[in-house]
């Protein structure tokens, strides 16, 4: 068990919760969360949003009976987390682009961050798509060199890569899709991948997606692919 430190809402339905964690965290892992015993019967997967110093930060939407009650959680609440689990983005030895829409930012804060730490002469930028309200805006302006913020539009319309860029993303499918559309076949791109999962840990297959080799396991061989590895047009 785990104690929150922190849990507020941050936009309408989107929440920002810090944990009292210790252990090793790649960015684009996630863990599976609960704060319940039996009802409901899964518990929740939820992206590292961040990592320091001993806290694990997620950001969070209210989607359903399991998010709402851990919207609900007051600081010093125990909460139970299992993981982290993914694979996590790769290693960037260039400059760094990343491109997030709504709650699929969540990810890229941590992966901005250790970037950043790692490689202080390489640049950093960040686009962020909201359908309504911004959030989190200013956590990425303090770690990149660059953030553009597009509400209410198409984010992947801002979107221009720059020679050099690793690609990194989340967010819906259809703007993920569309980001492959933009950035030139040249580029490395790794997506981020938001599907339903149940247990986590490649058992149940219930977040499995085809791709050029195969079906794979979002939980178990992702969350993180690279963009030639996936069939756009199996996913929902």
């Amino acid at each position: 068990m785990a104690v929150i430190k922190s849990n507020y809402a941050v936009a309408e339905g989107i929440y920002l919760m810090e944990v009292a964690w210790e252990g090793t965290i790649l960015p684009g892992q996630f863990f599976m969360v609960r704060a319940w015993d039996r009802d409901p019967l899964l518990s929740r997967p939820i992206s590292v949003h961040d990592y320091a110093a001993g806290v694990v930060t997620f950001l969070y939407q209210v989607k359903g009976r399991g998010t709402q009650i851990l919207s609900r959680l007051d600081p010093m609440a125990s909460i139970m987390l299992e993981g982290p689990f993914g694979n996590g983005f790769p290693r960037i030895r260039g400059n760094l682009l990343a491109v997030g829409g709504g709650i699929g930012i969540a990810p890229l804060l941590c992966a901005v961050r250790q970037f950043k730490a790692a490689h202080k002469h390489k640049k950093a930028r960040v686009y962020l798509g909201y359908s309504r309200e911004s959030y989190r805006v200013e956590a990425f302006d303090a770690v990149a060199d660059e953030v553009v913020v597009n509400i209410g539009g198409i984010i992947t319309d801002n979107v221009t890569a720059k020679r050099g860029e690793t690609v990194i993303a989340c967010g819906p499918n259809v703007m993920m899709r569309a980001l492959c559309g933009v950035v030139p076949e040249k580029f490395p791109v790794h997506f981020s991948l938001e599907e339903r999962m149940a247990c986590g840990m490649g058992v149940c297959l219930g977040c499995s997606i085809p791709t050029a080799s195969g079906n794979r396991r979002v939980c178990h061989d992702g969350p993180v692919f690279e963009r030639s590895e996936i069939i756009w047009e199996g996913m929902a």
